[in-house]
């Protein structure tokens, strides 16, 4: 299995919209990041889609260690 390319060891801090879809970039490699821009292409790889539950600003994942993704829960800090 593949291991995600570590884009940065921090998160982004990302305004979320209730309701609206995102696609998180798990390969590491998108220039979008935190969220996918197709560069998993050809890989073993896929974005994660999901729906906002509420309006709020998350700590989305940058690292792709979590264990909660897309949100950070401080893996970066043992990388």
């Amino acid at each position: 299995m593949a291991q995600p390319h570590i884009h940065t060891k921090s998160p982004a801090m990302c305004d979320m919209e209730e309701g609206k879809t995102y696609a998180y970039c798990t390969c590491g490699k998108s220039d979008g990041q935190p969220w996918c821009n197709g560069a998993h292409k050809g890989s073993e790889f896929n974005p994660l889609v999901f729906n906002a539950a509420e309006s709020a600003t998350k700590a989305i994942c940058q690292c792709k260690q979590t264990s909660n993704p897309p949100y950070c829960d401080g893996s970066h800090n043992k990388l």
